[in-house]
């Protein structure tokens, strides 16, 4: 896949920096934008093509709609139906078939829904926030195409290795004589076939979930970037209007985020919860066997819906940290420019707090505030602009008032910003009551069927 550029030699980019186009940009925000040699969404357009999910035309659209009824639908209820062999012996035989289709046709005709609604009602550039990025910075619109770039390869790491092994098993199944059904005249033509089309619709259905999953890590990707870049905003001298209108956007953004995906990851969740109970209670009845030839493909839907629905929880928590993360930089700005007295460091080293012990009996009475050698290295990674023990240097708040610093941190306390579904904010407390609520679900199921209490 080549490489997407932010600017195109000899076209029109779709970042349009020219400020003589304002009359224009607002009907060009509306506007789906046309896919031309070079252009920035050009390889996810050829993506949504080859998944037939492209609506840009009647054509494509039907040919789209006639691909989800036959991959989601029609060829699961078939190979259910028709293909399950209900009197093979204990290696053929696919007990737990109608909750492997049910459940994965279910996720992916919602996945479908939500990718179609999204491209067809604002286009692939506004739904990316491609018509946003003309007035970021440009370390934003650098990380966030080589974020895109990388996308569609974060979809093929997950989707490969499940075809690969649901590739494995559908072939042992059909080559040891799973199905025996000549509906075209002839077992093994036949066989083939129906092995194809079942991978087929595995890999469809699967690649249109984890698509639609991967996407909204992107566009969370988008805003941790732009919070970062809001964090630099602290550490130079910036007035309060310019940090608060700065904030509102992220916000109203984070809010657009919440409104389009918040129905898709409620039912998401819904349905895998479902799904998972589902499984747990026909592999937990008396009597019941279970082995990796009746219950591997059960287990490997199960593996990724799990995953697909932890790619959502994740990028939503993960944001939502970041952004609620602003609030302590903010306070932590305003107790450094409240005091008023540190010591800046040497050769580049990260200041940090500490007390000078030499110097107490000569500073009695004052708040002394020294620097000393970084420990940065011990977070690794857990560290960036907005979370992190750094001291904010002086002249960041040489022209701000006790009064506007206050005020911007009274603020920040009483609107956190983050994802959010329904009005309930997706952080780790949220995830951390998900989990309880789940487990609890799960004790209570194995107590009614084997008897754990």
């Amino acid at each position: 896949m080549a490489d997407i550029d932010i600017g195109v030699a000899g076209k029109e980019p779709l970042i349009n920096h020219d400020n003589n186009n304002n009359n224009n940009k607002t009907n060009k925000m509306f506007n789906r934008c046309v896919s031309y040699q070079q252009d920035e969404l050009q390889s996810f357009r050829k993506f949504l093509r080859w998944m037939c999910v492209d609506h840009s035309s009647p054509w494509t659209a039907i040919l789209s709609w006639t691909m989800f009824f036959v991959f989601t639908l029609l060829v699961p209820s078939f190979s259910h139906f028709f293909l399950a062999c209900a009197d093979c012996d204990s290696y053929h035989s696919r007990p737990y078939d109608s909750v492997v289709q049910l459940s994965l046709s279910s996720v992916a005709t919602v996945s479908f829904l939500c990718l179609t609604r999204f491209v067809s009602k604002y286009g692939l550039r506004r739904f990316l926030f491609f018509d946003k990025l003309w007035d970021e910075s440009e370390t934003v619109r650098r990380n966030y195409t080589n974020q895109l770039n990388t996308s569609l390869h974060i979809v093929s790491y997950f989707v490969i290795p499940c075809f690969s092994a649901m590739s494995a098993y559908k072939i042992w199944w059909y080559a040891s004589g799973g199905s025996q059904i000549p509906f075209l005249g002839n077992v093994v033509l036949s066989d083939t076939v129906a092995c194809v089309m079942e991978l087929c619709s595995w890999l469809y259905r699967t690649t249109v979930i984890f698509l639609v999953c991967v996407l909204f890590r992107l566009i969370c990707h988008l805003q941790i970037l732009r919070l970062q870049d809001f964090a630099k905003l602290f550490q130079i001298d910036s007035d309060v209007g310019s940090i608060l209108s700065e904030h509102l956007r992220i916000r109203r953004h984070l809010r657009i985020i919440s409104h389009r995906y918040r129905s898709f990851i409620l039912c998401l969740l819904i349905l895998v919860t479902g799904s998972q109970f589902s499984s747990l209670l026909i592999t937990t009845k008396a009597y019941t066997e279970v082995n990796i030839y009746r219950a591997g493909e059960l287990a490997l839907c199960s593996m990724t819906l799990v995953t697909a629905l932890l790619i959502l929880l994740r990028s939503a928590s993960k944001i939502t940290h970041k952004a609620q993360a602003v609030t302590c930089l903010a306070a932590k700005w305003h107790v450094c420019a409240t005091l008023e007295s540190f010591d800046q460091t040497v050769d580049g080293e990260t200041p940090t707090l500490v007390a000078r012990n030499n110097n107490i009996d000569n500073n009695k009475g004052q708040d002394v505030i020294t620097l000393t050698e970084s420990d940065s290295d011990e977070y690794g990674d857990e560290e960036d602009d907005i979370d992190n023990n750094n001291i904010i240097p002086a002249y960041a708040f040489s022209t701000m008032s006790f009064q506007k610093r206050q005020a911007l941190v009274s603020y920040f306390e009483n609107n956190r910003a983050g994802i959010t579904v329904y009005g309930f904010t997706l952080d780790r407390g949220t995830l951390h009551t998900i989990f309880g609520l789940e487990l609890s679900l799960v004790l209570w199921l194995l107590g009614k069927t084997i008897g754990i209490s």
